[in-house]
């Protein structure tokens, strides 16, 4: 027997205005923002949200947006999409690529977006049909790292009312029309981290008076490699990439420092402590290794902290989706590797479930080469790609996702029609 929360989102999605979402999706990816600029996209939300009836506030945080549906007594329920785009210049040659150059919609927030905006209306229009309290939220600076936080510390739980319940999605590749739940860590935590190598500058043509820091970050880099495959044990998960490394003026100067910078992904605080521990001991004794006049500088950046579904909450929303989509289009993904801030939001203690969304175009899929899933999965572009473009036909469907998971808790028996 289907549940009358499944049965309400079915009713409440029956209609929806895919045409007009689709054409505020081709809007918001022609004009992409930046973490902390989005105040185009934070207008163009709050404009639906208010049209749906929320009471509406915005510059929550920077550029936050975040709407209130007060709908008689139940749980509170928090809706969240982020907002933000990347540095990445497009290669999609869609008809509404982005205008902006050196700026793109890489990770689907616009497509996030979309579906919150056709969340807000649906269960706004069948409000009769559900009693609770809804906040939708639009995030700044995901890809940042700071947004969700920013949010808070600027007083957004002080304007609406705390959450009972957290919910978020994530575009990702794959066959569209499937949905990952994992009920427990569903994505890992993030640390950046700088090393300055001291050296002694002077001219290429006598490196013997000097103390050449290119060539000990080269080493370093080298070296960091045995991190992951030496120091942690197979059955734990991490990553290590060095993204960046800056030296230097001229082809002819030995630079005085070089400086690394790196990314970490873990997924337990006590592999991170090991990892940031070897790294230090490596820079240290590749640079005493070198005669470095200075110790090596090993600077912790920004960090996003592992997302940790509530077991019984992510159950809950499964649950519904499989009522909704059908039992095969949900399954257990286990871990990704990939971080967010959503879990900023539940501030340590509020139960939450985030889950994941496929919106692979079913040609590109299918043109993908690769013998089975996962083969495919890694030929096709992915988050933070140029060639990025989610497929227009999960826009209802994404919509559909946030309604019945919000009426997982909301709809009442007395009051489902």
């Amino acid at each position: 027997m289907t549940s009358a929360s499944a049965r309400t989102a079915l009713e409440l999605t029956a209609d929806l205005p895919v045409a007009d979402l689709e054409d505020f999706y081709r809007d918001l990816h022609r004009h992409p923002e930046l973490s902390l600029e989005e105040h185009r996209t934070a207008a163009r939300l709050a404009e639906r949200l208010k049209a749906a009836g929320f009471e509406t506030a915005e510059g929550i945080g920077g550029t936050g947006v975040v709407g209130l549906l007060r709908n008689g007594d139940g749980p509170t329920v928090l809706l969240r999409a982020d907002m933000d785009a990347l540095p990445v210049e497009e290669r999609t040659g869609l008809p509404y690529a982005s205008k902006s150059p050196g700026v793109m919609h890489a990770c689907g927030h616009d497509l996030h977006v979309t579906w919150l905006a056709g969340a807000a209306k649906a269960l706004a229009d069948g409000r009769d049909a559900w009693s609770g309290t809804l906040l939708l939220v639009g995030q700044p600076a995901e890809e940042a790292g700071g947004g969700a936080a920013a949010m808070v510390a600027d007083g957004l739980y002080d304007r609406v009312p705390r959450p009972d319940v957290l919910l978020g999605q994530h575009a990702v590749p794959g066959p569209a029309g499937l949905y990952a739940h994992v009920p427990g860590l569903i994505m890992s935590a993030t640390t950046d981290v700088e090393i300055v190598v001291h050296g002694r500058g002077g001219h290429g043509s006598r490196p013997e008076t000097t103390v050449d820091p290119v060539v000990t970050a080269a080493y370093i880099v080298t070296r960091l490699q045995t991190v992951v495959s030496r120091e942690i044990k197979p059955r734990e998960s991490a990553v290590l990439t060095v993204g960046r490394i800056e030296a230097g003026t001229a082809p002819n100067i030995i630079p005085a420092t070089a400086r690394i910078s790196l990314n970490l992904r873990t997924q337990s605080e006590a592999v991170r402590d090991r990892m940031i521990a070897a790294i230090g001991r490596i820079a240290e004794g590749e640079c005493h290794a070198a005669g470095c006049p200075r110790e090596p500088e090993v600077t912790l950046g920004g960090s996003f902290p592992a997302t940790v579904n509530d077991p019984e909450t992510d159950h809950r929303i499964a649950a519904v989706h499989r009522e909704v989509f059908g039992t095969d289009t949900v399954f257990d993904s286990g871990p990704a590797m990939a971080s967010e801030d959503f879990s900023k939001l539940a501030l340590g203690e509020l139960p939450y479930s985030y889950w994941f969304v496929t919106c692979t175009p079913a040609a590109t899929w299918d043109a993908a080469p690769g013998a089975d899933l996962m083969e495919k999965f890694d030929a096709v572009p992915s988050n933070h790609s140029p060639h990025f473009a989610p497929d227009l036909s999960t826009v209802a469907p994404g919509v559909r996702t946030l309604v019945s998971g919000a009426l997982a808790y909301l709809v009442r028996i007395g009051v489902a029609r």
